[in-house]
């Protein structure tokens, strides 16, 4: 026999108190049952819209750092580089919420594993971009060079591509646009592994000074690391849609 009786009608429900029952008793009661079923009330637009939240903060992120990278004058673009902590902060932030709600709810949008491991990639793109200016900020380096800022707009264009693709996840109605997002993230961390090889050789080429080749090596390794993460996070989302699709 089918019920009609929803999780909705459960928590709207009242109970009847009866003759020489105390009415306190059946309110603790009613208390605990409406607190379990909350459990599996789904939660999937505080899900989709911390998702998309974080991704809003790449993104400003993202956008900020070839900026900051081609201020002109030094200090300022130390200045400028140092910013770019902020918005990592933020990222760390929304992180830790949708961990909270993770632990909060039984019902999730798709599998708890891969939320975690998409939001934990999503956050290593903020870390290594910090990571990156931090570098910069830590070496005192007084000249960026143009293969800085070319990755940098890489990372910019990787992680558009990945706003794409998770705003898609919503719905799932549009399976070719999130393909086609993770396939250009692909192609963006291959372009940046061809000028991680064209910087060193370039620097090896020209460089004399032996400690400015180890600041610059280290800088452009960890530049192109970060797309390595915007790699790692669209290949998450893949195995997302491959699932659910």
């Amino acid at each position: 026999m089918e019920c009609d009786f929803g999780i909705t009608e459960l928590l709207s429900f009242r109970p009847v108190v009866f003759p020489g029952r105390s009415a306190n008793t059946f309110a603790k009661t009613y208390d605990i049952m409406a607190g379990f079923l909350k459990m599996f009330t789904p939660k999937d637009r505080v899900f989709y819209t911390l998702f998309e939240e974080l991704m809003g903060v790449l993104q400003e992120m993202a956008d900020a750092f070839p900026k900051a990278l081609k201020v002109a004058d030094s200090d300022a673009r130390m200045a400028a580089l140092r910013t770019i902590n902020d918005y990592e902060h933020r990222c760390d932030d929304v992180t830790h919420r949708i961990f909270i709600e993770l632990g909060r709810n039984f019902i999730t949008p798709f599998d708890r594993e891969d939320i975690h491991s998409l939001v934990a990639a999503l956050d290593d793109i903020a870390d290594y971009t910090w990571g990156s200016a931090k570098q910069i900020i830590n070496y005192g380096l007084g000249r960026v060079d143009d293969y800085m800022i070319q990755f940098a707009f890489i990372i910019q264009k990787s992680v558009a591509s990945l706003h794409k693709a998770v705003r898609e996840l919503r719905d799932m109605k549009d399976l070719v646009a999130i393909t086609r997002s993770c396939v250009d993230i692909n192609s963006y961390e291959n372009e940046a592994d061809d000028l991680l090889d064209a910087s060193i050789q370039k620097l090896f080429a020209t460089e004399t000074n032996a400690i400015e080749v180890i600041k610059r090596k280290d800088i452009y390794e960890e530049l192109e690391m970060v797309t390595d993460k915007c790699e790692d996070a669209a290949n998450v989302i893949e195995s997302i849609i491959i699932k659910y699709s």
